[in-house]
């Protein structure tokens, strides 16, 4: 494993792809967007620049890094030869980008033996771009910085809210009937313990609010790794716990991001009597 990539050689990589890709979905945001297909449900929608953007990541990659494997939201799944993975979500908030709301963004994250070691969350609509590496710390940067490894831009050290009744936490909601009617249930039981909920859109955007303390908290049941590499990264290296509702690794049972005085009792709160899923 020695001859593997230093982390900030791959955030370069990351950035210099996820702003092609960003410029790539911005220019086709200015003309007529429509639906293309539905996956899990008919709300749960893909445009053909979910597919254009995801492609053009995988030619990039192909290009400055061979041989490395894929795993992308749009279908790409290719192990590689080299021990590093690329995890890709080629348009987070694709909801948000249809109706031309401005919480949409490129996630990015490289993963060597299994850990996610880089990621960069790139939204060209909110003039922000996130990043981290595995013990670098996290970044946030404005556009004319977002080039070059994460020495720049401003480091992130999340929310210093420890009182969960005054934390604004951010969730999101599944695409089938039964999933939202579970969630909805959890939210329920959530919002008169806390400040307030948001619900904004894109997981990898809410993770990163949380790590930049413009958010406190956030859980979310049914991300995939594309949801949360590179944003659970970014959160985990602004100094959150990040996991499931057990202590684990986040992931499709539920990711939960906090600051540590937010952390346990946030949990605790979920851990109350969840409702079943009917999926």
């Amino acid at each position: 494993m020695s001859d593997l990539p230093d982390p900030d050689v791959l955030l370069d990589v990351a950035l210099t792809i996820a702003r092609e890709a960003g410029e790539l979905l911005a220019l086709g945001r200015e003309g007529t967007v429509a639906t293309e297909s539905t996956k899990s449900s008919p709300t749960d929608i893909v445009t053909a620049l979910d597919r254009a953007s995801e492609a053009l990541v995988a030619r990039r990659l192909g290009e400055l890094r061979p041989g490395d494997g894929l795993l992308g939201e749009e279908g790409s799944d290719s192990p590689g030869s080299t021990g590093v993975r690329w995890i890709v979500d080629p348009l987070d908030g694709t909801v948000n980008f249809l109706y031309r709301l401005p919480n949409w963004a490129v996630s990015i994250a490289a993963e060597v033996g299994g850990e996610v070691v880089a990621g960069v969350v790139h939204a060209p609509a909110l003039g922000v771009t996130y990043t981290a590496t595995r013990g670098g710390g996290a970044f946030r940067h404005a556009p004319a910085s977002a080039a070059g490894a994460s020495q720049a831009g401003v480091a992130l050290t999340g929310s210093t809210e420890s009182e969960l009744g005054r934390a604004l936490v951010a969730t999101g909601f599944g695409y089938t009937e039964g999933r939202r009617a579970a969630q909805a249930a959890v939210v329920a039981r959530v919002i008169p313990r806390v400040r307030d909920i948001r619900r904004m859109g894109a997981a990898s955007l809410d993770l990163c609010a949380v790590a930049a303390g413009t958010l406190d908290a956030y859980y979310e049941r049914g991300l995939k790794p594309w949801d949360h590499a590179a944003g659970g990264l970014i959160a985990a290296e602004a100094g959150l716990r990040v996991s499931d509702l057990r202590g684990g690794p986040a992931g499709e049972s539920l990711t939960v991001a906090a600051p540590p005085a937010l952390y346990a009792p946030l949990v605790a709160l979920l851990a109350e009597d969840p409702p079943a899923d009917r999926d």
